[in-house]
């Protein structure tokens, strides 16, 4: 009913930049927030940062300076800047989104196929 389709991971170094893109589609009524969280391996799945359709964002303590977090409603698109990486930001990153859909009173969760980020030290 509803797909995330992630792009923009890679191998940058050190110190590098990457941003990475979400897109929705299906049968999306609305969508209320929208996030990226990652897993590195042997690690459970943490958030990294989220934006609700209409407040403030939240982020990882350990993200908050380096990474920013956009969404485009009209796209049903949320987007992730990561400025200064580090080698422990190594990990799959996921999109995640909270779909009202066009038919049904319910939000669901949405997750993306995932995409890796490899930053070298």
């Amino acid at each position: 009913q509803v797909q995330l389709v992630e792009s923009g991971g890679g191998l940058v170094q050190a110190g590098g930049s990457l941003r990475l893109s979400c897109a929705a589609s299906g049968s999306i009524a609305s969508i209320n927030a929208m996030g990226w969280y990652r897993q590195a391996p042997g690690k459970q799945r943490e958030l990294v940062a989220a934006i609700p359709s209409g407040g403030s964002t939240n982020y990882a303590d350990s993200v908050k300076g380096r990474f920013t977090i956009s969404r485009d409603n009209a796209k049903n698109a949320v987007y992730l800047r990561m400025n200064s990486l580090k080698p422990e930001d190594t990990a799959v990153y996921y999109c995640n989104a909270r779909v009202k859909l066009l038919q049904g009173p319910y939000e669901y969760d949405y997750w993306g196929q995932g995409t890796q980020v490899t930053v070298s030290s």
